[in-house]
């Protein structure tokens, strides 16, 4: 074996050994943070892009990746069930990964398409479901677990307080994997949010955590993490933005800590004319 292929096999087993802790989570952990995600959406057609940009570095290795939804479609429909709104959503995830001195990978992720079930419960309090099935995809992010060739389920469990500025957000995400060389774990995600609005400001923390429920081979180690960070925002009128900056506080089985730039855009597209006042004669 020559010098060339013995340095180009060490780097492909280097980047294998790098890039298998990015297994874990379908979703990714902290995406909903900042999002008062309990709370039903006027009716209408709304997009949410979420671009996020981190690197985890330690033990001789570091990863650079930027990972995004370009654009979560809702549409909050005009029907209820049970006095909850009825919304649907899909979106198609994308990432980028790059080992430093090493490979490249790009591509879309597994599509999920969902329906929620929101309600305002009262006094500041909103909260619901959703549930969703990630489709099956194959691209060169099998290989380092990003992406499935399989389909999944994901089940939403959300709970709000969006009052006086306040976005008080509890949100708790499980997923379905499979088991095998080419599967994934069943993990679970918890999101949470706290921030003041004051004007057209929001400052405020967030945090999340996620782990794995399950071990697709007997090799597999289980990766579990838990990061916080703050969140500032400015609400534009026609669109809100929302900037987070996050880090991990302790981590298992990852290797390295996670330190994360994101960004929140919700844009509105559509939503219905209002009813035309009744015409009133006087006399």
């Amino acid at each position: 074996m020559n010098k060339t292929t013995k340095i180009l096999l060490a780097g492909v087993a280097l980047c294998a050994m790098s890039v298998d802790a990015l297994a874990g989570s379908e979703l990714l952990p902290g995406i909903s943070t900042g999002i008062p995600l309990g709370v039903p959406l006027p009716e209408g057609l709304y997009v949410i892009s979420i671009p996020t940009y981190g690197s985890r570095t330690g033990n001789g290795n570091h990863i650079d990746i930027f990972a995004a939804a370009p654009a979560w479609f809702i549409w909050s429909t005009p029907w209820t069930i049970a006095g909850g709104r009825v919304l649907f959503d899909a979106v198609s995830p994308y990432a980028d990964v790059k080992v430093r001195s090493g490979p490249h990978f790009s591509g879309f992720l597994n599509p999920i398409v969902g329906a929620q079930l929101k309600w305002d419960l009262g006094g500041g309090f909103f909260g619901g479901f959703h549930a969703g099935v990630y489709f099956p995809t194959k691209n060169e992010m099998n290989a380092l677990g990003l992406a499935h060739d399989y389909a999944s389920f994901q089940g939403i469990g959300t709970l709000s307080y969006f009052k006086d500025g306040w976005n008080l957000t509890s949100t708790l995400v499980y997923g379905t994997g499979k088991s095998g060389v080419d599967g994934g774990p069943d993990w679970f995600n918890i999101d949470l949010t706290a921030t003041k609005k004051i004007d057209k400001f929001e400052i405020g923390a967030v945090a999340f955590g996620s782990t794995d429920l399950s071990a697709p081979t007997p090799t597999y180690a289980k990766q579990s993490q838990f990061a916080v960070g703050g969140l500032v925002g400015y609400d534009f009128g026609r669109f809100n933005v929302q900037f987070k900056l996050t880090t991990d506080l302790t981590e298992t089985n990852y290797g390295t800590k996670d330190t994360r730039a994101w960004a929140n855009i919700t844009i509105p597209l559509w939503n219905p004319a209002p009813a035309p006042k009744p015409v009133v004669a006087k006399y």
